[in-house]
């Protein structure tokens, strides 16, 4: 079930809302975890299955792991835990048997994850009710494609969480933007972008193969912002505060600064479980790059089983390396409009890689874009599209460059403005969802 559909919008989280508002609060965790269920068995009965036999296993191991802390048998139910998660991730996202990829494996696989790792360090109490473990691994808001939750992040409000008219009313207006982004920006900057790709080698211009590369950045950073800005909101309006996962990675002005931007719970997780663990910056400079080295193949692969994903990778590994070698410093001295231009070229040559996965397509895009390719500059259907799409182009860019006022700085008028803005953004979005047949969600194949 895809939060931009009628399926979810006018039948489910209606009739969600009306069973947990209405149930006493020691009856909402009940209805949360069933209506979680409900909400991705309808797309994926069979792997319902793994899911909860995920949750059994990491709730099993957190308490196997508490009870004997201190002692070699919390190491050993750690490392069984590990090998259980990362086993299932493999064995469906690359075992080369063509099953259907379970929907949120890869989120819900490193959550879980995350909480078996913190009880082991520490750092959270193992949680004795399978309920409220339930909660955490299939908490529908952010089940499918995050943030990445880590349990340390909501063990509280699991337990105990209070949901004002403030919360609500915030959370509503973050799901509305998260919904507006996603159907009225995203698809349809999308469809130019699917148009592009499909494009011979004879048409694909060097303007066009840009304008097509920077429609997918825009796609895939309204598309997947979007669904974060929902889940946060939905999360807001239960009482829960997940964390951010976008902060306006286009203002970037070098790869570091990037991914600091972009999906940030994703690399906080990786910098947390994986680089910190590898010794991060501590062990030398040498060190420091073959731990990032580790980190950025094993982001690669955690998208998928496409070399591409792996090369995409290692596309951002060198420059990072490169960042922490010399460029940083030169970066640093230089005026931030360079640092700009370069990080966002790195950016769109690294889509590349990611959006088209095809050898041939890749190396068509490539060329294009270098100018190397059979077609010309520019041509009329070039000219065409441009003319069809510039102003949501403008649109766009306003979108992933501006920067939102803060709360101090709002005023009565601007409120009332905002709250008119937000309506119409919800009913241009609902008539989109209605009327179009246009409507992916890029990350569901993660």
């Amino acid at each position: 079930m895809v939060f931009s559909t009628v399926l979810f919008l006018f039948r489910f989280l209606p009739l969600f809302f009306i069973c947990y508002f209405l149930a006493p609060k020691r009856m909402r965790n009940l209805i949360l975890f069933f209506g979680s269920l409900i909400f991705y068995a309808w797309g994926e009965p069979v792997y319902v299955v793994l899911m909860l036999f995920s949750t059994l296993s990491d709730y099993i191991h957190g308490l196997l792991i508490e009870k004997f802390k201190d002692k070699p048998a919390a190491k050993a139910f750690l490392t069984s835990s590990i090998i259980i998660n990362l086993g299932l991730l493999g064995f469906f996202k690359y075992s080369g048997l063509g099953l259907p990829l379970p929907i949120g494996i890869s989120f819900y696989t490193f959550q879980t994850m995350s909480y078996t790792i913190d009880v082991y360090r520490g750092e959270v109490k193992a949680q004795h009710n399978l309920l409220d473990f339930g909660v955490f691994v299939a908490m529908f808001p952010q089940l499918i494609a995050g943030p990445i939750v880590k349990y340390k992040t909501i063990a509280d409000e699991l337990q105990d969480r209070h949901a004002t008219w403030d919360d609500m009313a915030a959370g509503a207006a973050r799901f509305t933007v998260g919904l507006g982004k996603k159907v009225l920006l995203a698809n349809n900057i999308g469809l130019l972008f699917t148009e592009i790709s499909n494009v011979g080698k004879e048409q694909l211009t060097m303007t066009m193969a840009w304008m097509g590369i920077l429609a997918y950045a825009f796609q895939i950073y309204f598309d997947f912002s979007g669904y974060s800005d929902m889940a946060i909101g939905l999360g807001r309006i239960l009482g829960f505060h997940f964390p951010e996962n976008f902060n306006y990675p286009y203002r970037a002005v070098s790869i570091t600064d990037f991914w600091r931007r972009w999906h940030m719970t994703l690399s906080s997780w990786f910098k947390e479980y994986v680089y910190i663990p590898l010794g991060g910056n501590r062990r030398g400079l040498k060190r420091q790059l073959v731990n990032i080295l580790i980190v950025w193949s094993l982001t690669g692969v955690w998208h998928g089983a496409g070399w591409n994903f792996l090369l995409w990778g290692m596309w951002f590994a060198f420059f990072l390396i490169m960042e922490k070698l010399f460029l940083g410093k030169l970066l640093s001295k230089a005026p931030k409009v360079v640092g700009w231009i370069y990080a966002m070229l790195v950016v769109l040559f690294g889509w590349c890689f990611f959006s088209l996965e095809q050898p041939d397509k890749i190396a068509l895009f490539l060329k294009a874009m270098l100018g190397l390719g059979e077609a010309s500059f520019i041509s009329t259907e070039t000219l065409y599209m441009f003319s069809n799409y510039w102003i949501l182009f403008i649109v766009l860019g306003i979108g992933a460059l501006a920067v939102k006022k803060s709360e101090k700085e709002k005023s009565f008028g601007w409120t009332m403005l905002e709250n008119l803005f937000l309506a119409a953004v919800l009913l241009l979005s609902i008539a989109n969802i209605v009327d179009a047949s246009y409507n992916p969600f890029l990350y569901f194949r993660f």
